[in-house]
């Protein structure tokens, strides 16, 4: 007996599936916090996804979960493969529809800046006054060493992209995380509001009065 032949009109190439842009409605997450580190980005994201009822995830947790201790993976086998593992960790994150906080480091990738385009990128910042005290007995690989004077050289090389990429601008070095959560979560409701992606908000109210 002759095997049946396939119908062409039915057949994938799959060169063509490679080619085809992406699901215009594919899952993207709802905020993303970016900023250095010590501005907050993971206590201000959890209470953030808690007043939207949505999910929360911390890239740098992500890597720590697959992987193990970030200092660990900076001393065994260096900051490129911490990057490369970084970078994984950031696609998998922007595939959620949560709210979403990348490490310090992380927009420097540009595969990660090209997925950051037209979603809700808020840059946390601080001053140095305020983080000396949340950084102190830390284990971050980058200014473990360096202690403040180092967090203020990398946050000066890193500034340029960060604005880049932000959409909104919160100072968190005085401000309470409760209050800077709310504003948020209200920022993230009449952004959604405007483009229709989401229910108005029914008490109307406006964006954050931090922002900068």
């Amino acid at each position: 007996m002759t095997a049946p032949t396939a119908d062409p009109s039915t057949v994938t190439d799959p060169r063509a599936e490679a080619d085809r842009p992406a699901d215009e409605t594919a899952s993207h997450p709802r905020l993303v916090l970016i900023g250095p580190m010590g501005a907050g980005k993971s206590r201000v994201g959890k209470r953030v996804a808690r007043l939207l009822g949505a999910r929360f995830v911390d890239t740098d947790r992500l890597v720590v979960a697959a992987h193990g201790p970030i200092a660990e993976i900076f001393d065994r086998h260096g900051e490129p493969h911490f990057r490369t593992l970084e970078r994984e960790a950031v696609a998998d994150a922007l595939a959620s529809d949560g709210v979403v906080a990348l490490g310090g480091g992380a927009v420097l990738d540009p595969a990660t800046r090209d997925r950051l385009a037209g979603l809700s990128v808020v840059l946390l910042t601080v001053s140095a006054e305020a983080v000396e005290a949340r950084l102190a007995g830390g284990k971050r690989p980058l200014v473990r060493d360096g202690g403040l004077a180092a967090w203020e050289r990398i946050l000066e090389e890193r500034r340029p992209v960060y604005e880049a990429l932000a959409v909104l601008r919160l100072d968190t070095s005085h401000r309470a995380d409760d209050q800077l959560a709310a504003e948020l979560a209200d920022w993230v409701r009449e952004r959604e509001s405007r483009a229709g992606e989401g229910p108005a908000d029914p008490a109307g109210r406006p964006s954050p009065g931090g922002a900068a």
